[in-house]
């Protein structure tokens, strides 16, 4: 099974802060693990909101947002894509995790990923 585990951003993350040596050093060491693991198959931090887009689709319309997106209440400032054998075993990989964002509540969201097979009639 594959899961995508996502990052919530916090206000310091979509003020753009970046996260310190300390944070990157742990991130590197917990990557590390999940990579001898054989679960890590992507994994990449985001640019706030202020630095993205969103195209609206409204029947054939297609509407451009520059953002920042301050109305929207979740967003995502990073993630990862895993290969796992069931979602405990993803939620206790999430509970290893460094804090994402130290000195703020932080979130991380995992959802299962659609594969072919799930398409299957």
């Amino acid at each position: 099974m594959r899961f995508m585990v996502i990052v919530k951003a916090t206000k310091s993350s979509e003020a753009g802060a970046l996260p310190s040596e300390e944070l990157i050093a742990e991130m590197g060491k917990f990557n590390e693990e999940l990579i001898n693991a054989g679960v890590l198959l992507a994994a990449d931090g985001l640019q706030a909101s202020s630095k993205g887009t969103r195209v609206k689709f409204s029947g054939e319309k297609r509407i451009v947002i520059d953002g920042p997106f301050a109305e929207t209440k979740e967003l995502v400032a990073g993630f990862w894509l895993w290969k796992c054998a069931s979602l405990q075993e993803a939620i206790e990989w999430v509970k290893r995790c460094p804090n994402p964002m130290p000195g703020e509540e932080a979130e991380i969201e995992i959802r299962q990923v659609f594969e072919p097979e799930d398409f299957a009639r």
